[in-house]
């Protein structure tokens, strides 16, 4: 990577972290969900660092969402789980290794597997794979929560905040030069989440 790419990578998740920062101060959650519209729509607009190839016609129109529905916001405790530790392959970046710390229980819908990214700073990582994935949404899932690049919505007392609106793409769904984890078993509902970044 040259001096100039990592120096446009890390703005990029500096902005990334600031963007939630202004989610979670928002005073009304869809609020917080308009602002996160534009600002990731800005992102990738404009960014050097953005996964849309020059040209995308997303660029210009945006990124395609489902509307905002407050019924798929929660608060949620996180539940104790069995160990359990995934290595996964990232390209270029190496591996990254995944251990499981607990299951959050989704009303209505499953449970899904809070991951703990055993890299330098850590962070949790929640990936979904709904009943939409590759006709809706990408076929490898979305992400929920990816706090390693500040993707954080927050929590008090023992419980996280999971909002479904919030669902969004990982970068390879966009350009296959990314090597994106993609959600595992436990992190898979049968359900369609007709929330968040959609395909079209």
């Amino acid at each position: 990577m040259t001096p100039a790419a990592a120096l446009e990578l890390a703005d990029w998740r500096r902005r990334v972290a600031e963007l939630y920062a202004a989610v979670r101060a928002a005073p009304d959650p869809a609020e917080g969900h308009a602002t996160w519209r534009q600002g990731r729509d800005d992102l990738f607009r404009t960014h050097p660092q953005s996964p849309l190839p020059a040209g995308d016609p997303l660029r210009a129109s945006g990124l395609p969402f489902w509307p905002y529905d407050p019924a798929l916001r929660f608060e949620l405790p996180l539940r104790p789980a069995a160990p359990a530790t995934l290595d996964v392959d990232t390209g270029a970046d190496g591996t990254t290794t995944m251990e499981r710390v607990g299951v959050l229980e989704l009303p209505g819908l499953g449970t899904l597997d809070v991951w703990w990214l055993a890299q330098y700073g850590g962070g949790l990582f929640v990936p979904l794979r709904d009943g939409t994935a590759g006709a809706g949404s990408y076929g490898g899932g979305r992400y929920l929560l990816d706090t390693t690049k500040g993707a954080d919505l927050g929590g008090t007392g023992g419980r996280m905040v999971v909002d479904l609106n919030f669902a969004y793409h990982p970068s390879c769904r966009y350009d296959p030069a990314w090597t994106c984890p993609l959600a595992p078993a436990g992190n898979r509902v049968d359900a369609p989440v007709r929330a968040g970044e959609r395909m079209a």
